[in-house]
């Protein structure tokens, strides 16, 4: 499977659609804004005031959480400068996915719900740049500042010898690590995230100027165990509506067994040991938060009215879809997602799914 080419969430009005089930990916975004805040006060209070500031955000999605952290970084840099006496600089903002993101859904609520918030004596320049954050993107020495939010624990490829094409089958049953995946598995895993996240970290050193920061956020994990429940439970739980349908003959055993999500949740120690053995970068905060599936009372419209079980099938459809339908088949999705929604009801009744959520602020030296 080409991740560049299949990934992408769910675009367009349907009740599916990413814009409308992104509830959780807001509350995540919460979670980081004091990383943020922190990081461009220090950038800002070095010697050299930057006239222009060139922001990229990286796995920017669609939806109505597209452009809140291009905002708030904005308000950050206007607010210190109004404390400074200076005047703020003029703003290059890149927004970057896969090409199958819709950017046509971000640029048509630039105007004027973007814009028009804009001071007249300000000057912002919104462009797309779509293709894998996976490598270089970006002209050297050209950005001051990266974020990226629930974008890196999304491998550029399913771990070499568990594709479909390898023809192995040495995950059965499941589509993610889970409690019944072998060594070898998680192995892979665990190899394809450090060479990822390594390459992410090399391009971003050639991208961004000394001194220049990144606010990174993405699932991972506290535990060194990669077999918590927190990182196991949504893979389980997806794998489990697929072998339900195995079972009633509406799939292949087989195609289950040799599919595997482009998927890792690292721990805080896997990090930390990439960023310093990569060398470009100064960690100045790391930590690790809890971002729970579903909160009563925290979702608006449509979706206030549904179960939790609903809520976070939905949620998981809109980001998922694509790759699953790509293997099993579009015709599938409904009664995958609606057997998934079942299963969750009956886990969620019994304990609060959740998300761990690592958040990464760093320095470039």
């Amino acid at each position: 499977m080409d991740v560049t080419r299949v990934f992408h969430v769910n675009s367009g009005d349907e009740e599916t659609t990413y814009a409308k089930n992104s509830d959780m990916q807001k509350r995540a975004l919460s979670l980081e804004k004091s990383f943020v805040e922190e990081a461009l006060l220090d950038y800002l209070g070095g010697k050299d005031f930057p006239e222009k500031m060139v922001i990229a955000d990286l796995g920017c999605s669609m939806g109505p959480n597209a452009l809140t952290p291009t905002k708030e970084i904005i308000d950050v840099v206007r607010d210190q400068c109004r404390k400074l006496g200076r005047r703020s600089p003029e703003f290059m903002v890149y927004l970057n996915d896969l090409p199958g993101n819709d950017f046509n859904n971000i640029f048509t609520s630039l105007q004027p719900d973007f814009y028009s918030k804009m001071r007249e004596e300000e000057q912002c320049c919104v462009a797309g740049v779509p293709g894998s954050f996976h490598g270089r993107l970006f002209l050297s020495k050209s950005l001051h500042f990266v974020h990226s939010s629930a974008s890196l624990h999304w491998l550029s490829q399913v771990p070499s010898g568990l594709d479909a094409k390898s023809g192995a089958m040495l995950n059965k049953g499941n589509i993610y690590i889970s409690k019944t995946s072998s060594k070898a598995v998680v192995d892979a895993y665990k190899q394809q995230f450090h060479k990822d996240f390594s390459l992410f970290l090399e391009s971003r050193a050639k991208e961004v100027i000394p001194r220049g920061h990144m606010v990174l956020s993405f699932n991972g994990r506290e535990s060194i165990d990669p077999i918590v429940e927190e990182c196991c439970y949504p893979g389980e739980l997806i794998a489990q509506s697929l072998m339900s349908m195995v079972s009633k003959g509406i799939i292949q055993e087989e195609k289950v067994d040799c599919f595997n999500m482009p998927y890792y949740t690292a721990s805080i120690q896997e990090v930390k040991t990439i960023v310093e053995d990569e060398g470009s970068f100064i960690i100045n905060r790391l930590e690790a938060m809890d971002l729970y599936w579903d909160i009563d009372g925290s979702c608006e419209g449509e979706n206030a009215l549904l179960s939790r079980g609903e809520r976070v099938s939905r949620m998981l459809r809109s980001l998922l879809e694509s790759t699953l339908s790509f293997h099993f088949g579009m015709e599938l999705m409904d009664e995958l997602f609606g057997r998934l929604s079942d299963i969750i009801s009956n886990y969620l009744s019994n304990i609060k799914g959740k998300f761990v959520v690592l958040i990464l602020s760093v320095t470039r030296q």
